[in-house]
């Protein structure tokens, strides 16, 4: 679900954004799609994707003569049994770094990976934000927001002038309920909102700034929470972005394989594009289960007016950084496994 940001609502249109019910790491794997397509499948000899295989093919000739020199030495030391098992790679090499144009083998393999991934993803989102429990609770983060823009111009004013800016103001505002009850059917906390803004579009007198405040949140709180829905908006398209950049330094990694060494290149790659995969993937969890604490807990109470700040820290601040630790354990996990099967394999051929 792409929200803009609360402050914004007023001025491109309450329907255009609530009408957008998708989850917001889809809306934006969808954005960068076209640019995986164009550096990976559309005319990979003059860009970036080329050049890099490219330097890839450079990698592995220069690397193929380090290759040749310990293939020998183990070719005398094994006596013809062992080192055969070893040219494997050289094939493995020239096989997935040849360009045709519209794509290498590792090209369309790294996109059917990423493919993979959003796929697995998305079946997460679907199947864990049935009730749309993610878009709930941000909106209930964010709705006394949208209202305070709306009403808080009439607070300066007095007399017939505040109530004719009340009027207006509650209607655009009742927009939203009507709008947030008809994607979520007419939950508790949209009638507590509700009766917030009725209470200070009919109560008498001029409302105090720390009455308004108290009920509709202050200026610094609606600025602090526009900046933590920007940072988790950022962090996932960092991650978008760091699976572009692994994805492309791929032939890298495959042309520098043939080095002698324990641990290929391409084994630390492959580790890295899954480790981005598993981290997109913890984020849309860990915020779907705090989500859904939210909504069946403090949300199915009409009396209770719970802060919601700290749900906002914990999706533009912590959960990406808890996210970002169980990819690296899980990445860890993975290159073990990987190595440790190659070692298997090596041995019995």
């Amino acid at each position: 679900m792409q929200l803009a940001i609360p402050l914004l609502f007023a001025q491109v249109g309450i329907d255009e954004i609530l009408d957008n019910g998708v989850a917001t790491s889809q809306s934006i794997a969808e954005g960068w799609d076209k640019q995986w397509l164009d550096l990976l499948q559309n005319n990979t000899n003059n860009n970036l994707y080329g050049t890099l295989t490219n330097v890839g093919i450079f990698f592995a000739v220069g690397t193929l003569l380090f290759f040749m020199v310990q293939f020998l030495r183990d070719l005398l030391t094994y006596e013809y049994n062992r080192p055969f098992s070893a040219l494997i790679w050289p094939f493995v090499v020239v096989l997935l770094l040849n360009n045709s144009g519209s794509g290498s083998i590792l090209s369309t393999l790294t996109l059917g990976v990423r493919n993979f991934i959003d796929t697995a993803n998305q079946q997460v989102l679907v199947t864990a934000d049935a009730e749309k429990m993610y878009q709930q609770a941000l909106n209930m983060s964010v709705a006394e927001e949208v209202a305070g823009s709306l009403l808080r111009p009439c607070q300066s004013l007095s007399g017939e002038q505040q109530t004719q800016c009340f009027a207006k103001a509650t209607e655009k505002v009742n927009v939203l309920w009507q709008k947030y009850r008809d994607s979520y059917g007419n939950k508790n906390w949209i009638s507590r909102l509700q009766t917030k803004v009725d209470n200070i579009r009919y109560g008498t007198g001029i409302v105090s700034e720390t009455s308004f405040n108290s009920l509709l949140g202050s200026t610094v709180q609606t600025s602090l929470k526009n900046f933590l829905v920007s940072l988790q908006y950022a962090f996932q398209n960092l991650i978008e972005a760091t699976m572009l950049l692994i994805a492309v330094l791929g032939p890298i990694a495959v042309g520098g394989s043939l080095l002698p060494v324990a641990g290929k290149p391409i084994f630390a790659w492959l580790t890295g594009f899954l480790s981005i995969g598993i981290a997109k993937i913890s984020f849309n969890i860990i915020a779907v289960l705090t989500a859904a604490v939210i909504v069946n807990g403090p949300g199915q109470d009409a009396n209770v007016d719970p802060d919601l700040m700290w749900f906002m820290i914990f999706l533009g601040l912590l959960a990406p950084i808890l996210s970002l630790v169980v990819a690296a354990a899980g990445g860890f996990a993975v290159f073990s496994a990987i190595s440790n099967t190659a070692s298997l394999v090596k041995e019995r051929i």
